[in-house]
């Protein structure tokens, strides 16, 4: 996997996760979703991801959108 697949894959599950938890725990969970939306659209325009450049220096093959 590059980096794009696993950006995706990891916002997606703290999405679903955030609605999980704010179905049985507290609707409180969903700023989580309200973060990760925010991330992915600030991410978006500037295409600076805090998870993408973790992942660079990880040593994860980059991808088409974060190289």
């Amino acid at each position: 996997m590059n980096i794009d697949r696993i950006v995706l894959a990891f916002a997606g599950t703290l999405t679903l996760l955030s609605a999980v938890l704010a179905t049985l725990v507290s609707p409180w969970w969903l700023l989580l979703a309200a973060f990760v939306g925010l991330n992915q659209l600030q991410a978006s325009f500037t295409g600076l991801c805090p998870a993408a450049t973790i992942l660079r220096r990880a040593g994860v093959r980059p991808g088409a959108a974060f190289g």
